[in-house]
């Protein structure tokens, strides 16, 4: 048996961090507050503030004070810049890449803290881990940098009118949802770095039994063929056999 657990205490912290990355990813795509809109005219939006996520616009209005009005945005929507309907993409292939990066993760973290007979594949996995969970953070970071940079050039969305929304806001800021995002890709990155570095070694396993498991297949044929090799014995004393020798 092969015994691995020493070495993965920072592998297993990863796949903690790890799992949580991909929680507050999901919380990321589902967040409408990407950007913050000012607008000036609160005949409609009475609070003077829209939030334009990456599947919905929502605000507060007088007709309904307690509930949020949202308009989806789909990704066949003409109306909407590119970053939008890319961010859609990205950050849906972020969540399934993370849970297969989280699935892999466990089977190494796995094969490192139960007893193994074979060794050949445990570094394969957990490269495929780190592989898998640093696609998740660039899977994550493109949308995320691309839509900030967008608040802070203050890009403008021409919205159709049952948008309610103007063409372009007094003042944008970057939504919440950003910051948890990028949080997230940071954490997925220190997750993917902590696998990608992973180094297995015999710490458990006692010199003697290294040997006696090397050699215990062998120790009867190299006992024979020592016998075998020695010469025949001579008589140097009184021999029964040689009664003429007897004083």
């Amino acid at each position: 048996m092969i015994h691995l657990v020493d070495t993965a205490h920072w592998q297993f912290a990863g796949l903690v961090a790890g799992f949580l990355a991909w929680i507050l990813t999901m919380i990321t795509a589902g967040l409408n507050e990407w950007r913050l809109w000012q607008v000036a005219d609160v005949s409609v939006i009475t609070s003077g503030v829209a939030w334009v996520g990456i599947w919905r616009v929502c605000f507060y209005s007088h007709v309904l004070p307690n509930i949020e009005n949202c308009q989806s945005i789909n990704i066949s929507d003409t109306f909407v810049p590119v970053e939008i309907p890319v961010a859609q993409v990205l950050i849906m292939l972020a969540v399934v890449c993370g849970l297969a990066g989280n699935i892999s993760a466990a089977v190494a973290v796995r094969m490192a803290y139960f007893s193994l007979e074979e060794r050949r594949n445990i570094r394969l996995v957990f490269v495929l881990a780190g592989t898998l969970y640093f696609l998740t953070a660039m899977l994550s970071l493109v949308p995320l940098v691309w839509n900030m940079s967008s608040v802070l050039n203050n890009s403008t969305i021409d919205f159709p009118p049952e948008f309610y929304l103007p063409a372009a806001p007094v003042r944008q800021q970057v939504g919440s949802a950003i910051g948890v995002g990028m949080f997230a890709s940071i954490l997925m990155l220190i997750s993917s770095l902590l696998f990608l570095c992973y180094r297995y070694f015999f710490k458990n396993i006692p010199l003697d039994k290294r040997f006696e498991r090397k050699y215990s297949n062998n120790s009867l044929s190299i006992l024979s063929s020592v016998f075998t090799t020695l010469p025949p014995l001579s008589c140097t004393f009184p021999c029964a056999d040689k009664p003429d020798m007897i004083p």
